[in-house]
């Protein structure tokens, strides 16, 4: 065995955990990061969900600085690598996939995540452990000691640092330290959330996972796969179809390639068409050339919702796996064969090609599965459904959050689960639309262990808010808060916990995520590229904006146009109060004219105002301005 001592510990090098090892490094700490597949990147590479995730303000806001170098270097590796690629519009979607502003090969999302850590690790600030997962963790006094990760040829390695991150698809460091957490869905009395399960906790109704698959298309040849084992029953039980029930109860069938929305098209993830010169009628023409489209399959129909993962042992993981693996193929035998053709002449496309290099594996399947729901760690904080939701006095933002860390957005998206009642496995939760949404601090925190962060799905969430959370841009958000935090705490020597609970030390945190480009409040109209950003955004950070104003209506912050006055006083009494003493607050001056702005909520907030309000804080004039 082999023993390893650095500042910070990542366990799972997914798409959190290499954002929590660029920022930790970036920072000056030494990080290790292990995974347990020989790809990093998760979501985007190993699990082959190459499509992002992402909302309606995704180009111009949302991100962080740093996802956003990976948005553009995923970009640019097409431009570079197809001439024809760099005359294509803005945004450039590589893929054309319809269900996202970026789709691309997970092969260049892998080599894109490389060059960013290459820096670090040719220097040896970032050591990388591909093949190693935790099986053990030593804990004292509340705090880990260590974790020993098993890696190949029963290799053992201890690993020792002043903190850890769990970065795992499926939160697997959090029983090794004794971290309490939940599975599966809560039980309304508990939540108070509408659409909790009514008579209790269902520990096992855990969303469905894919094993997803890459293809292209051959016309006139035929690529189809040997008929896997139980085939027939699955085709019935699952069932396979290309007709889907949307949102409101309705039903829609989408067929191959034609359409406004063609199956093909829907998670394509190059599109051959924008690599060439000229552009294809259609996406069946590109055939097999040097060049051809490349689509994943990531559907419904290979969701395996049968059993749930989480907390079984490595036998019984291996044979779940093993089942949703056979499902996959399955599907892609029933598309070869037997899915309804556009042209209603015959069945199936048997030019349907598996490309086993695309993923890097032998049966063409990705190296693991999409994960939807990990463990969730028990934090100063949880999620509820109630805070992201869309209500009659909410405004465009969901709750506001003190302590927030990043931003997101996504509609609750819940899969078929595991522990479903069979009589519901074909229908879906219909949630109410989401507002745009704050990570807060208090969810990657667990009381119970003083130097852990959760930093990727397994933060406080809920079973229903999990569907909103788990998506690519906010995984990056959640697992580049947790190595700055990290970072912070190392320089400042304190705990995780004290930066929660200390209001001068966590807004000095929030700062240092908005220096490094990390936006805590939605602002649209005031985005990274502002001079302004981060003083901006450290100016909303005490609360929402008040009630009826437009600010609170709208998700601009209209930096340029006039306060009203009851934003005003909300500004005022946001002010940290080592600007505002506390015998300043309580003098007769401000009293009066806080009740004035009150009393007159909507009127415009003038020069002359904030000229009184100072003179009553007795502050320098300069605020004025």
């Amino acid at each position: 065995q082999e023993f390893l001592e650095t500042d910070i510990a990542i366990i799972g090098g997914g798409f959190g955990g290499v954002a929590a090892a660029l920022a930790a490094a970036e920072a000056g700490k030494r990080v290790v990061i292990s995974e347990p597949t020989d790809w990093i990147g998760g979501q985007v590479t190993a699990q082959a969900v190459s499509a992002l995730d992402e909302h309606f303000h995704i180009e111009t806001f949302g991100g962080t600085r740093s996802y956003y170098r990976f948005r553009e270097a995923v970009r640019n590796y097409y431009r570079n690598e197809y001439p024809a690629a760099r005359d294509r519009g803005e945004p450039f979607n590589p893929g054309g996939g319809w269900v996202s502003r970026l789709c691309f090969e997970p092969r260049v999302g892998l080599k894109v995540l490389q060059d960013m850590l290459a820096p670090y690790v040719e220097t040896g600030r970032v050591r990388l452990l591909l093949e190693h997962a935790p099986i053990s963790a030593e804990v004292r006094g509340g705090r880990i000691s260590e974790v020993t990760l098993a890696g190949p040829e029963d290799r053992r390695v201890i690993l020792r640092a002043a903190l850890f991150l769990d970065a795992t698809e499926l939160g697997d460091l959090l029983p090794l330290v004794g971290a309490p957490y939940v599975t599966g869905a809560e039980w309304a009395a508990n939540t108070g959330e509408p659409h909790a399960a009514p008579d209790r906790a269902y520990p096992e109704r855990v969303q469905s996972f894919t094993v997803g698959f890459l293809v292209d298309y051959c016309p006139g040849e035929n690529h189809t796969i040997r008929k896997p084992n139980g085939y027939d029953y699955l085709r019935q039980s699952q069932p396979f179809t290309l007709v889907l029930r949307t949102r409101g109860g309705n039903y829609r069938r989408f067929f191959m390639f034609k359409g406004d929305l063609p199956f093909w098209t829907y998670r394509r993830v190059l599109d051959a068409g924008q690599m060439l010169p000229g552009a294809f009628a259609s996406p069946r023409e590109s055939g097999c050339g040097p060049v051809r489209d490349i689509a994943l399959i990531n559907w419904d129909s290979n969701d395996y919702y049968k059993e749930n993962l989480i907390d079984r042992s490595p036998a019984q993981q291996a044979r779940i796996l093993r089942e949703a693996r056979r499902l996959s193929l399955c599907f892609l035998y029933w598309l070869q064969t037997e899915a309804p053709r556009d042209d209603n002449d015959g069945r199936g496309y048997p030019g349907l090609r598996l490309l086993p290099e695309a993923v890097g594996t032998a049966d063409g399947l990705a190296k693991t599965p999409y994960i939807r729901e990990s463990r969730r760690v028990l934090g100063f904080r949880r999620v509820l459904e109630q805070d992201i939701t869309a209500r009659t006095d909410a405004g465009a933002r969901a709750a506001h959050f003190t302590d927030t860390v990043g931003v997101g957005w996504y509609p609750i998206d819940r899969h078929r689960c595991a522990g479903d009642p069979p009589a519901g496995q074909d229908t879906r939760i219909d949630v109410d639309p989401t507002l745009p949404f704050q990570i807060p601090l208090g969810a990657m925190l667990s009381p119970a262990v003083d130097n852990l962060i959760a930093a990727a799905k397994n933060i406080s969430t809920t079973h229903i808010t999990n569907g909103a959370y788990r998506v690519h841009p906010v995984e990056w958000a959640v697992g580049e808060a947790a190595g700055t935090l990290a970072a912070a705490c190392l320089s400042d020597a304190v705990t995780p916990r004290a930066v929660l609970e200390d209001p001068a030390r966590l807004r000095a945190f929030q700062r240092a995520l908005l220096d490094r480009g990390a936006p805590l409040v939605w602002s649209v109209d005031a985005g990274l590229d502002d001079p302004d950003f981060a003083a901006l955004q450290a100016s909303l950070l005490h609360g929402p904006f008040p009630a009826g104003t437009p600010r609170r209506e709208r998700l601009e912050i209209l930096p340029d146009a006039l306060l009203t006055r009851s934003e005003g006083v909300w500004l005022l009494e946001g002010l940290p109060r080592t600007r505002l003493p506390s015998r300043a607050r309580e003098n007769g001056p401000l009293a009066d004219l806080l009740a004035a702005w009150r009393a007159a909520p909507l009127g415009p907030f003038t020069g002359a105002d904030w000229s009184a309000a100072c003179a009553a804080l007795d502050l320098p004039a300069p605020l004025t301005g």
